[in-house]
Formats: structure tokens, sequence, C-alpha cells
């Protein structure tokens, strides 16, 4: 058995291959699935939405463990995954600002549309409305979700699917963009759920994320700034549901 894929020198181990395309396919697929299903009911009692939250932290913490455990395998440096701060400075001061602008942006965003009739704010809001926290006990797990996704999420995308395109992009041109262009792709793909407006969304945030990754060498910035935001999302969508 062949312990690694190869296409024109470039050389990739058979099970990141493997991971790429659970991540690539069965992720948005998934996803798209389920959301398709929670938004053919009328309405999502809380017993539903604290279950999508769990089984959502679950699967998530799950695909870290299964790809730790690979890269782990292939001994791959914690400096290749994004796993260090060789400059604390660096990394600490953009991390508060990173965090800062995309929370205020977050913030705002959702303000104003909330001040739009309901009906023009269009297919995204109305999935945040359905699957957003409503109760003191639906905010805590939502808070464990936030927490997770920015942790997970900046680790398998900005991390290891970022390593993997970087490693099959070093003799084809400049790896660290190619790598990010990529990364933001698959980060998309995995909010298929969200539509058209929300690929385009997530693909346009994957793109900030990824160049504060590649500036800084370090995944603490995005991790922080992706729950952040996710917070706020979650938190502030609730308030403007209990006004509504």
């Amino acid at each position: 058995m062949f312990p690694f894929f190869s296409v024109n020198f470039i050389y990739i181990p058979w099970d990141f291959v493997l991971i790429l395309l659970f991540l690539g396919t069965f992720v948005p697929w998934r996803g798209a699935a389920r959301m398709k299903r929670l938004m053919g009911k009328p309405e999502l009692s809380s017993s539903d939405r604290l279950s999508l939250y769990g089984s959502t932290i679950f699967y998530q913490w799950l695909l870290v463990a299964l790809v730790a455990w690979r890269v782990i395998a292939r001994d791959v440096s914690p400096e290749e995954l994004g796993l260090t701060a060789s400059d604390p400075w660096r990394v600490l001061s953009t991390t508060g600002v990173l965090t800062a602008v995309l929370c205020a942006n977050q913030f705002f965003g959702l303000r104003k549309i909330s001040a739009l009739p309901a009906e023009s704010r269009g297919s995204l809001f109305t999935v945040t409305e359905k699957i957003m926290p409503r109760s003191s006990k639906e905010k805590v797990f939502f808070s464990a979700l936030a927490l997770t996704a920015g942790i997970s999420e900046e680790f398998l995308y900005r991390g290891f699917v970022y390593m993997a395109f970087y490693r099959m992009a070093v003799n084809y041109g400049p790896p660290d963009s190619i790598a990010g262009f990529l990364s933001s792709v698959w980060f998309s793909l995995a909010h298929l759920y969200q539509g058209k407006r929300g690929l385009i969304t997530t693909f346009v945030v994957g793109l900030i994320l990824v160049s504060v990754r590649i500036w800084t060498g370090s995944l603490i910035p995005v991790m922080v700034a992706h729950a952040a935001i996710d917070l706020v999302a979650g938190l502030y969508a609730s308030k403007i549901l209990q006004r509504n």
C-alpha cells in the first residue's frame, strides 16, 4: 500500500488527502442537510436548539481529535499548524485589535439588520433567528459552542487545511497565498447551510483570518476573534429576538 499520494512531485500523506476530502465534501453536505431538516420545522423548541449545540460541540471536538491524531502520527510540527507564538507581543496586540474590529463589525451589522422590516432581513437572518439561544440555559450551551467553534474550526481550517495546502503548493507559487485562498474556500464550504450570502461572507472572513494567521504565525489571534464574534452574534441576536 502506498503511504503517500503524489502528482507532479507534490507529496501529501494519504490520510491528509482523506481528511481534506471529508472536510470539503461530507462536512458541507451534512451541515446543509441537517439545517434543511431543522428549517423545515415551523419553530424550534429549546430541546431542539440544545441538541443542536451539544451534538455540534461533540462532533467538532471529535474531528479535532482525529486530525490531531493523524498530524501527530505524521510528525507535523506545532509551528506548521500555527500552535506557537514566536512573537508574543505581535500575537497579543493583533489578538486585541482583530477581536475588537470583528466584534464591532458583527455588532453594528446585526444592529443594522434588526432595524429592517422582518421580510427584508434575508434568509441568513432567518437561520439565525431559529438557532440562536433564547433562555439562560441555551445561552450557556451556546457560549460553549462558540468557544468550541473558535478553537476547533481554526485548528481544522487555518491550522490543518492551511498546512496541507501549503505543503502541496511549495513548488507551484507563493504557498502562503495559495494555501490561504484554498483554506478559505474549504472554510466557506463548511458554512454551505448559510446559503449563498453566507458562503461569500465566510469566505471573506476566512481570507481575513488566514492573513492574520500568516502574519503572526499563530492561531491564537484567530481563535480568540472567532470565538468572540460567534458570542456577539449569538448573545446580541438573542436580545434582538426578545425585543421583537
